[in-house]
């Protein structure tokens, strides 16, 4: 566990080097060093979310509207060159800031004023997608990389781990109504691995319903706190890419 990537304790980070977005700065709109998320996947990169975080009614403290549009535009004001991307990202889930909407539209306005030429991005769970105002906020930005890692309910159950209210079919309903939108999955073996035949062959399914512009796949890279899965081998996550383009929808292994 102590292997694990540290909870930002900023609204701004970086920018860092992503394989996906290049030279990204990150933005954490969660209350800083606290985990916030509607998963608890097996593979997160943070560690276990705390259980009290993802169904609570009381809202911590969240970095308000004004606050973080001043800490963008300090970041990206010090920086000699503008980012490649400003991605929403951080300690969790992003679009669970209640003022996310409006967040977004702030900082894509900051970003046409003073870097016009990086992009807005997002990193999401996909777990608020059943939302309209969600989906509309998350439409306006430049790359929104929305999770899809499992293909059916008990799949995601077991992988992502979802707090209560949080259904697979509300998610595939959401991602369905959007567009222009990046899927991501992680696939990795083992005991509660999601790479098994059956699985992939589901997941496909879901895929070709959703009709993603586009699908990113990768595997284990970094500490994670799960002791029952292990990385996904390349040629796996080849085959998967592979049988995703003949379906026409375009994929590449991360």
């Amino acid at each position: 566990m102590s292997d694990l990537l540290p909870l930002k304790e900023t609204i701004t980070y970086g920018p860092v080097r992503s394989r996906r977005l290049g030279r990204s700065l990150g933005i954490n709109l969660l209350p800083p060093a606290q985990k916030l998320c509607t998963f608890d996947c097996l593979y997160c990169q943070y560690g276990w979310t705390p259980a009290e975080n993802g169904g609570r009614d009381e809202r911590p403290p969240f970095p308000p509207l004004e606050k973080v549009v001043q800490a963008v535009e300090t970041a990206v004001r010090e920086l000699h060159e503008a980012p490649a991307y400003l991605t929403f990202s951080g300690n969790g889930e992003p679009t669970l800031h209640p003022d996310f909407s409006r967040i977004a539209e702030a900082v894509r306005a900051l970003r046409d004023r003073i870097a016009p030429e990086a992009k807005t991005a997002l990193l999401s769970n996909a777990g608020r997608v059943g939302d309209p105002a969600v989906r509309r906020a998350i439409a306006r930005l430049d790359r929104p990389i929305l999770k899809f890692d499992a293909g059916n309910a008990t799949t995601f159950r077991s992988y992502n781990r979802p707090a209560a209210g949080v259904l697979f079919d509300d998610i595939v309903a959401g991602l369905k109504e959007m567009r222009n939108i990046t899927l991501q999955a992680l696939f990795t073996t083992g005991r509660q691995g999601n790479i098994e035949e059956g699985h992939v062959a589901d997941w496909i399914e879901a895929v070709k319903k959703i009709q993603p512009l586009d699908v990113q796949i990768y595997t284990i890279s970094r500490p994670i706190p799960s002791r029952t899965i292990a990385p996904a081998s390349a040629a796996a996550m080849l085959d998967i890419r592979d049988r995703l383009r003949r379906q026409g929808i375009p994929a590449e292994v991360f």
